[in-house]
């Protein structure tokens, strides 16, 4: 079906939504929304697409099919609720919001949505990655036996530009954390999804070097205990030299299993399965992934089931009360 779709929010990564928008075929961009000017000059100046402030404005003049809300975290809600209220499908950015309550509104909104309404997917793109739906197959099928435990880090790096280009990635108020929820949730994401939910937490985050612009966190520590009685020890920090891959690793009674670029199977008979991961050109930045695109033809194409779509609110919510609870913990 021909979808005409939106981009809220004219930032960063609005550029790998605008690239999926251009590849699906019978997709176009029909507009764009943001509160600056400046950016909304811009973003008609690049796409031919006119610019509005709201998202009613938007609906109003060029009734999109779909909405894919890319703003600042404390900005999720807001246009997600007003377009859903127009009827309009929403794909929307991590996380879910910037706070627990926040994060609540947009569950039950969700859920009281009737099945013929509209829908609202939530962009955890790294679950469609090779590694990751592979690694969920072979936990579907049983053949890796019991989890034993499991370890997870992201090791990444930014610089103090990072902060000061973008103030509110730096504040409690709009970004509703630091590491945690802007980087490494995706990974707390995967841990969640892949090996079931969390019941207990121990944890601690501290700011170790970017105190001086930021005043959350830029590096964290977790013991994350599973509902099935096992744990995974999770490590992310944003102060290394260099980007690391992101590592997810499991001990299990038949197999020893790494995601890292890629999913390296080592059982213990001896023999070694490896699936190679996607590469994906793009505009935007290499660590947000391959599988955007993946995500949001998926969506579009479900548009018209009576289903939910399987990232939703009610999935988002699990990330984000794991890493709220860390910083709860931590006293933060």
């Amino acid at each position: 079906m021909a979808v005409r779709a939106a981009v809220v929010g004219w930032g960063d990564v609005a550029v790998i939504h605008r690239e999926a928008i251009d590849a699906i075929e019978d997709a176009t961009l029909v507009g764009v929304v943001d509160t600056d000017p400046a950016r909304r000059a811009a973003a008609t100046a690049e796409t031919g697409a006119p610019a509005f402030a709201s998202v009613d404005d938007l609906v109003d003049a060029v009734g999109p099919d779909v909405v894919h809300v890319a703003t600042p975290h404390d900005q999720h809600v807001e246009p997600t609720l007003a377009a859903l209220a127009r009827g309009v499908h929403v794909i929307q950015e991590k996380p879910l919001a910037a706070t627990l309550a926040e994060g609540q509104r947009l569950v039950d909104a969700a859920a009281a949505l009737p099945a013929s309404g509209p829908k609202i997917g939530i962009c955890f793109q790294n679950r469609y990655n090779v590694s990751s739906q592979e690694l969920r197959r072979l936990l579907d099928s049983g053949t890796l036996g019991a989890i034993k435990g499991a370890y997870a880090s992201v090791v990444w790096t930014r610089i103090a530009d990072y902060y000061r280009a973008k103030p509110w990635r730096g504040t409690w108020e709009h970004s509703g954390g630091g590491l945690l929820i802007n980087q490494a949730i995706h990974t707390l994401d995967l841990v969640q999804w892949l090996l079931g939910d969390v019941t207990d937490i121990a944890g601690y985050v501290a700011t170790h070097k970017y105190g001086d612009v930021s005043e959350v966190e830029d590096t964290a520590e977790m013991l994350l205990t599973h509902a099935g009685g096992f744990q995974t020890s999770f490590y992310a920090t944003l102060t290394a030299p260099q980007h690391r891959p992101v590592e997810i690793e499991l001990d299990c009674e038949n197999a020893y299993v790494t995601l890292r670029n890629g999913l390296t199977v080592a059982w213990n008979d001896g023999r070694v399965d490896r699936y190679e991961e996607r590469a994906a050109p793009s505009g935007g930045r290499s660590y947000w992934g391959v599988s955007h695109e993946l995500l949001i033809r998926d969506f579009y194409a479900k548009l018209a089931d009576p289903e939910p779509f399987w990232i939703s609110p009610a999935e988002a919510m699990k990330s984000l009360r794991i890493l709220k609870r860390t910083y709860e913990v931590s006293g933060r």
